[in-house]
């Protein structure tokens, strides 16, 4: 039985001075760059009381009466982060097509959709819901609104990536027989980029049921209002069922997404 030795692959089985220099440099960032950002260990030492008590208070009996408005909260996250998701994904795919550098008509056009994806992900869901709550008013559409931006910004790079990695051989195979620009696009490379293509979509609905959860601070629906009320009121009975709710939720979503990833696989 071979034995395995923790040894670098330099003479004496040490870290090379690069490597040394190296590390010592990111400490030395993160040290000098600690007090900007206000760590302290010594008050997150003194913090852990506090955080034990607060977590201790979770354990209480359950606001059964609230079930059947948390089942609805649930569900219209469910439904926000859905609907959201296939609808970004309508709009991301002739976005990434444009943004690829090997399916763009024009260079142009290619980096006019990069500026406009990277427009789109510069700020984050919350901000786009807060636009769309201004524009809409509250309730679930600001949120659909405010994921399906952000999501077609995101997608729409992955598709492009997806796009631009694939065999060459198979593009020159059909440009051969005389096919044209959307025939080499629907015949050599979209069927390539499928197996990437459904697997980063199973990841933004991953990412999307999470981020539908927090979108209802601002008012653009789902449970999110009524996680934070609940922090606010020390409503543990009904924090603890909110939190249990939305980990049951992302772990059913993670399950059904392997066993979809691995059938692809």
């Amino acid at each position: 039985m071979k034995v395995l030795t923790w040894r670098f692959p330099t003479k004496n089985g040490l870290p090379s001075l690069s490597i040394l220099l190296l590390l010592g440099a990111v400490i030395s960032i993160l040290l000098l760059t600690a007090p900007v950002v206000e760590i302290n260990l010594g008050r997150l030492w003194l913090s852990l009381g506090k955080l034990f008590q607060f977590l201790l208070n979770w354990l209480t009996i359950p606001d059964w009466a609230y079930l059947p408005k948390l089942a609805a909260k649930l569900l219209e996250t469910v439904q926000i982060a859905i609907f959201a998701t296939f609808l970004s994904l309508f709009f991301s795919i002739p976005v990434g097509i444009l943004a690829a550098n090997n399916t763009t008509p024009h260079p142009l056009i290619y980096h006019l959709s990069r500026n406009l994806m990277s427009f789109i992900r510069a700020l984050p869901e919350l901000v786009w819901a807060l636009v769309f709550v201004s524009a809409l008013g509250m309730g679930a559409l600001p949120g659909v609104m405010a994921l399906t931006f952000v999501t077609t910004g995101f997608l729409g790079k992955l598709v492009a990536e997806s796009l631009e990695v694939v065999d060459i051989k198979a593009i020159s195979g059909v440009q051969a027989t005389g096919a044209n620009w959307l025939q080499i696009l629907l015949f050599a490379i979209f069927p390539q980029a499928l197996p990437d293509l459904i697997a980063t979509l199973l990841y933004v609905l991953d990412h999307n049921i999470r981020a539908a959860t927090i979108l209802g601070i601002v008012g653009a629906g789902g449970i999110g209002f009524d996680l934070v009320e609940s922090i606010r009121l020390f409503n543990y009975s009904r924090l603890m069922l909110i939190i249990l709710a939305i980990y049951l939720l992302v772990n059913i979503f993670d399950r059904c997404s392997d066993m979809i990833r691995d059938r692809i696989i």
